[in-house]
């Protein structure tokens, strides 16, 4: 896969489709790589006539390593966030839309649709707020304003997602992986053993890095509230939340419905925090229907940059 110069930083990406296309860029949550996105779903997108950039997050899968941001002390953060005391993180999720933004202008694109997922979808928010610009629309899955108000996750499901499994070899770290998304997938369409497996394999082989995930976990508890920069967004924006999410709660996703102005919500029965395979289509569906309404308004035109044009 090829790497592109980003805001001083190697990001790792891949594309589907034909560059001459509308682009969408999907942004990834916590701790997740590109390969996350289901190749099914990007194939599907860019069948619907869009180029389809998936990428790595700073610190994971195979873009840079912020081994300068140090090792954080997640459980001693974990109770200074419960407390509402103040926390310092190596780089924030403004840096990571940073990312995003010289991602798109090293591959010479003026605007996109933004798609993001839990974390990513925080990422989205900042990109839809602070560089409207560039955001011919925005679909926010499983994500939160970080509204403090709004119900979290168990306690016990806190504590499980900051804990390190006591053995590090292969297979202990095959097994907590795979019991996490356990934990937090869909009740209504669970994953069976083998196939999780499959996956925590061919992500563990392809890149294990748990320092950089405890660094994107510092950043986002160290993040503001971003409920004031949910006014500020004006990209046509879809959200879509799973009703049985037990990491971020489907309260979440209304609130950014009623927030951003002109949402809509699509809430999935039996959906948790994950990408379950059967619902895989109708995702596809929602997001192709968003995207394309929007490109018929003549919203998300000029997404290229000229030839001419000075990236940063």
């Amino acid at each position: 896969m090829p790497q592109a110069q980003a805001n001083g930083i190697q990001i790792e990406y891949e594309t589907f489709g034909s560059a001459a296309d509308p682009a969408i860029l999907l942004i990834m949550g916590l701790g997740g790589q590109l390969v996350l996105w289901p190749e099914a779903l990007c194939e599907a997108l860019a069948r619907g006539g869009f180029y389809v950039i998936r990428y790595d997050n700073r610190d994971v899968g195979l873009s840079s390593k912020i081994d300068s941001a140090g090792k954080p002390d997640l459980r001693r953060a974990s109770i200074r966030y419960l407390l509402h005391l103040p926390l310092h993180a190596g780089y924030g999720l403004d840096d990571m839309a940073a990312d995003a933004i010289g991602l798109l202008d090293a591959l010479n694109i003026r605007r996109a649709h933004v798609v993001g997922l839990s974390m990513g979808g925080m990422i989205g928010q900042i990109l839809a707020a602070n560089h409207a610009e560039r955001v011919s629309s925005f679909t926010a899955i499983m994500t939160t304003s970080g509204n403090p108000r709004l119900p979290q996750p168990s306690l016990s499901l806190r504590l499980r997602l900051t804990q390190r499994p006591k053995r590090v070899d292969r297979e202990s770290l095959i097994q907590h992986s795979m019991n996490t998304w356990k934990l937090i997938g869909s009740p209504g369409y669970p994953a069976d053993d083998a196939t999780l497996r499959a996956m925590v394999e061919r992500d563990q082989k392809r890149s294990l890095y748990p320092r950089g995930m405890a660094r994107q976990t510092l950043a986002i508890m160290a993040a503001k509230n971003r409920l004031p920069l949910l006014a500020r967004i004006t990209a046509p924006t879809l959200v879509i939340h799973g009703e049985a999410d037990p990491l971020v709660p489907v309260a979440a996703g209304h609130e950014l419905a009623r927030r951003i102005a002109g949402a809509r919500l699509e809430v999935i029965a039996g959906m948790g925090h994950d990408l379950p395979a059967p619902l895989l289509p109708r995702i596809g569906q929602l997001i192709l229907g968003h995207v394309k309404a929007v490109q018929g308004a003549g919203r998300g035109d000029a997404s290229k940059q000229p030839q001419a044009a000075t990236l940063a």
